[in-house]
């Protein structure tokens, strides 16, 4: 049996496990949002980074890239590499995803995807939505045992960029993160 992950985050660009292929493309009727606190990789339990979770939003869109894991131990590796890894993500569903806009058919469906819920009894972790610039602030001062919360919204902005694209939810918050850095260092000097 074949397992497909399907990476709207940090897996894009670093997946963690071996695959077979990997396919760029996207899921229907959600969108992406920084709305999931990070405690273990991109901020601490005192002062939580955020990450991306996704959200239900009819009509739209979330790109990202799905990987296909043929082998039956690279399938289990990679699932308990994940629930390590995605552990403050509360919800697994399988989603169709598809790679052309105008498909009607999806490419591949059942592709597993790692959801963090609004439920604060089930995720105690999920921070929610707050403004661009609080949201930014946050971003800016948090840091993990996996690096600066910054260098993962970076990273996720260039990733989606090579893919050509365009998040504005990403991309606005990129730019107000690099707004507000570049106003620190002018009224510090």
């Amino acid at each position: 049996m074949v397992m497909w992950v399907f990476g709207y985050g940090s897996l894009i660009w670093k997946a963690g496990f071996n695959y077979d292929q990997r396919l760029v493309g996207f899921i229907k009727d959600y969108r992406r949002v920084f709305y999931q606190g990070s405690t273990d990789h991109r901020g601490t339990p005192e002062y939580p980074g955020r990450t991306v979770t996704l959200e239900p939003a009819e009509g739209e869109v979330c790109w990202g890239v799905a990987y296909k894991v043929s082998k039956k131990e690279d399938e289990e590796v990679a699932l308990t590499y994940l629930e390590v890894r995605e552990k403050q993500y509360d919800k697994k569903d399988y989603l169709d995803f598809f790679t052309e806009p105008s498909a009607t058919t999806p490419t591949v469906s059942g592709v597993m995807v790692y959801i963090a819920s609004p439920d604060k009894k089930l995720n105690g972790n999920y921070l929610g939505p707050a403004s661009l610039e609080d949201i930014a602030k946050q971003i800016i001062h948090a840091e993990g045992p996996s690096g600066p919360n910054r260098d993962y919204l970076f990273h996720l902005e260039k990733a989606l960029v090579q893919m050509g694209c365009k998040d504005k939810h990403v991309m606005d918050l990129a730019n107000e993160v690099r707004r507000i850095l570049s106003q620190g260092e002018l009224t510090a000097s």
